[in-house]
């Protein structure tokens, strides 16, 4: 289990699925910032210079959703830790496409529980190591 205070990002459109994760991700200690789309989540993730423990975005988004979000992030900032999320199998199925980019998708709608120990199983996780070679 992963210890400690991280540094989150959290990319939802659905405010109420935000606030759920962001409360119970504060609850465990961690440092959370929000963001409402792929587009405003990619700008923190490139003033942030990428310094994030973890990103979780959904992938079903308006302008930007959570896959092209997290290859533009993965491009310029390779180290970083992205983990999705959606309730379509449509979307899970296009993610799998990003191995390598993506530690995890986790199938909503979750628990608190459940998004807990998805985060802490992704920020205890080796940074994803296909794409390194």
């Amino acid at each position: 289990m992963y210890l400690g205070m991280a540094k989150l990002l959290i990319v939802e459109d659905d405010e109420s699925v935000r606030t759920l994760a962001a409360r119970a991700l504060e609850r465990d200690g961690h440092n959370v910032t929000i963001a409402a789309d792929g587009a405003q989540g990619l700008a923190l993730i490139c003033q942030a210079r990428g310094d994030y423990d973890l990103v979780v975005s959904d992938i079903r988004m308006p302008e930007m959703d959570g896959i092209e979000m997290a290859m533009a992030a993965a491009n310029q900032f390779p180290s970083m830790k992205i983990m999705l999320m959606t309730g379509y199998a449509d979307q899970r199925e296009r993610a799998e496409e990003l191995n390598g980019i993506i530690l995890d998708v986790m199938q909503k709608p979750f628990t608190l529980a459940e998004i807990r120990a998805g985060v802490g199983r992704a920020l205890a996780a080796p940074r994803a190591l296909t794409r390194a070679q």
